[in-house]
């Protein structure tokens, strides 16, 4: 969204040619702080854009006499780039999809024919689908609600239900929109610091008049991978010790990979060519899950409480699918 300002901010300039706006003007039209505009004019004078700012009663914000900025420096692999970038749905949610693609059609028809061309090349040969196989989108009631008090620097009345389904109410200071893995989550200043909430867990949402400042030089991507690897080092842990055989322990990385943020522990040798491994399942309810479908091949070592769920599990499963549940065989038909 930044870039997207920085861009509307040299426009906005360059289209008022000698004519000086003051950092009021251009935050009205921006819809942001005159504060903010002043970072963003550092950020653009950092880039090699000739900004200049007069103080005083007459004073203002104008680019050097002249200077203006153009499509025609693009090198292919920056069109190639741009071609192949698509209306995701994630865009749709927040109901910026059709502008993305109509932003687009005016970015293509102002470059050069040759640009254009290499464009067109590239479309036909790279296309991004984000979405997920056989996974539905996540539904989140209150994404507009949430967009609106991020793009108005409005405060936002939560009613949110964490991981455990425990209900919280809170008043936010919503910073930015994530989308990661088809996952919308909000990150917002909360009374314990910046925090992240997941869009599909917040069950109400109310936009207040109240306005808030952003933290000085705050920049999304880097409070979410902050925000990210706390959380990855603060997560909840449930570690168990388990039993594996090679295909046994081949299967279970395939529903528990390592991932970014390991969570296996070394492996030692077992007996029989097993192997002894520890796996933090952050939650028992997760362990249940992924390892109740792995049959022989993973045992449970401990807790003894999860062997005690599974083995109450293995009796029910033996209940329904044990001789007394089976099909009775089909009979013969009598000789004639």
């Amino acid at each position: 969204m930044r870039a997207d300002r920085l861009l509307s901010l040299m426009l906005l300039l360059q289209r008022a040619k000698s004519r000086q706006l003051t950092a009021e003007d251009l935050a009205r039209r921006l819809e942001v702080s005159a504060r903010t505009i002043y970072r963003d004019l550092d950020a653009l004078s950092s880039a090699g854009v000739p900004v200049y700012a007069q103080r005083g009663p007459s004073g203002g914000i104008s680019l050097a006499e002249g200077w203006q900025t153009s499509l025609t420096g693009l090198t292919q692999p920056e069109v190639q780039a741009l071609a192949a970038v698509a209306a995701p749905g994630a865009l749709a949610d927040i109901g910026l999809s059709a502008a993305l693609e109509s932003g687009l059609i005016k970015l293509s028809a102002a470059l050069p024919a040759v640009h254009r061309s290499l464009a067109e090349h590239a479309r036909q040969r790279l296309h991004v689908d984000a979405s997920g196989w056989f996974q539905g989108r996540e539904v989140v009631p209150h994404l507009d609600v949430l967009r609106e008090g991020v793009w108005q620097d409005r405060k936002v009345w939560l009613a949110y239900r964490d991981f455990d389904g425990e209900a919280s109410e809170r008043v936010v200071e919503p910073y930015g929109l994530v989308i990661k893995a088809d996952r919308w989550y909000l990150v917002a200043g909360a009374e314990r610091g910046p925090s992240i909430f997941r869009g599909a867990r917040v069950a109400g949402a109310r936009l207040l008049e109240a306005t808030f400042a952003r933290p000085e030089g705050f920049d999304l991507a880097a409070c979410w991978k902050a925000l990210s690897r706390r959380f990855a080092e603060q997560r909840a842990s449930y570690v168990v010790t388990l039993r594996v055989t090679g295909e046994g322990e081949a299967a279970l990385r395939r529903v528990r990979p390592g991932g970014e943020h390991e969570r296996w522990g070394r492996g030692t040798c077992g007996r029989e060519g097993t192997s002894v491994v520890t796996v933090d399942f952050e939650r028992e309810s997760i362990a249940v899950s992924q390892i109740v479908g792995l049959g022989r091949g993973v045992e449970v070592i401990e807790p003894a409480a999860l062997r005690a769920r599974l083995r109450e599990i293995a009796k029910d499963l033996r209940a329904v699918y044990g001789a007394r549940g089976a099909a009775a065989p089909q009979r013969r038909g009598r000789k004639r």
